[in-house]
């Protein structure tokens, strides 16, 4: 695949955190721009670490990753913000601040950067539309379903216009009919052009809505069954 069309690349890429445990070992791996991916494998197997490698939540102990062809394993500290604009990222656990509306929940991730009153208020209402959450705006999170408060988490996610949304387990805390509306939620936001990677231990979900699997297993990639 011509390099120019990929987001994320990974060149043998190992984690071993203080202990001596290894969370990655050996993995390489591509993504193209535009593509919707599972990634997948059981509890522990590294998903969430291979994730925030690529958001530089975390450095790699070897091997190097190109994020948008830069490489984030030599980039500055000062630098990273800037390149986390480029890139949503949607928790299992949502990470809202309960005591702020939904409104300056997906305010907040514009205004630790510096944006203008005017363009927040144009940004947050174009998220919100997105996850039609539009009519919850000044509702708080405790009061709003677990569906909806991932719908939150995903407009936070959206609302610097990312290319690239990295999502942890983003439905394993919800029932099946929500998991459905939050997958089809990434779907569409996949068909506007944004690259999604979708981590997942739900076998049934990736059977149901078949895309490109990578899987991992104690820290390296495998087959996909």
């Amino acid at each position: 695949m011509d390099s120019s069309r990929l987001i994320v690349q990974m060149f043998r890429v190992e984690k071993i955190y203080d202990g001596g445990i290894p969370a990655l070992r050996d993995v390489s791996l591509e993504v193209a721009q535009g593509e919707f991916v599972y990634l997948t494998g059981p509890s522990g197997a590294g998903k969430t670490t291979l994730l925030k490698l690529i958001l530089c939540a975390e450095r790699p102990t070897k091997g190097q990753i190109l994020v948008d062809q830069r490489n984030v394993t030599r980039i500055p500290k000062r630098q990273i913000p800037r390149l986390r604009r480029q890139i949503g990222f949607v928790f299992q656990d949502f990470k809202l601040l309960n005591h702020l509306d939904v409104y300056e929940n997906v305010a907040f991730a514009l205004r630790v950067t510096g944006v203008r009153e005017a363009e927040v208020r144009k940004r947050v209402q174009h998220a919100l539309r997105s996850v039609q959450l539009e009519d919850k705006m000044h509702v708080h999170p405790l009061r709003l379903s677990g569906g909806e408060r991932q719908r939150v988490a995903i407009a936070r996610a959206l609302v610097h216009g990312p290319k690239l949304v990295l999502a942890d387990e983003p439905t394993g805390n919800l029932d099946p009919d929500l998991t459905l509306e939050i997958l089809n939620l990434f779907q569409r936001i996949n068909a506007l052009g944004t690259t999604v990677v979708f981590a997942t231990h739900d076998r049934s979900l990736i059977e149901r809505f078949p895309r490109r699997v990578i899987a991992l297993d104690r820290g390296k990639v495998v087959p996909s069954s």
